[in-house]
């Protein structure tokens, strides 16, 4: 398996990160109501409960990227470096996004977003 597949999965996980770290380690936490109790929340875990829903956004067209790309015979080195980017970026928008730093939020988004265009790019 690719490099870039890999990535698919990394990215796959991303929403599960955010989760935890939105729900973790709070007593109140209510498992039986959880929209309901994320819709409340303030601050960073809510933050964390918004980054999650971009990852839940931002997959399908990292995905199809990736694998149009090994469809298309990419080149496998490009296809496995704009992955990785796009997986490290992500994880950077994550860690921005609790800290409340929309600036390099926002740029981390559109780094990660090159990617996904980017491997489009190199499928062509």
């Amino acid at each position: 398996m690719t490099i870039a597949f890999w990535c698919i999965l990394a990215a796959a996980l991303l929403p599960i990160l955010s989760a935890a770290l939105a729900k973790g380690g709070d007593k109140s936490f209510d498992n039986a109501s959880p929209r309901v109790w994320l819709e409340a929340q303030t601050g960073w875990r809510r933050r964390a409960d918004w980054a999650q829903r971009n990852h839940f956004e931002t997959f399908p067209p990292f995905a199809a990227a990736v694998l149009v790309g090994a469809i298309a015979g990419a080149p496998q080195h490009w296809a496995d470096a704009l992955a990785v980017a796009f997986v490290v970026l992500r994880l950077g928008y994550t860690a921005a996004y609790i800290a409340d730093r929309a600036s390099l939020r926002s740029a981390l988004w559109t780094l990660g977003f090159l990617c996904v265009l980017g491997l489009f790019i190199i499928a062509i």
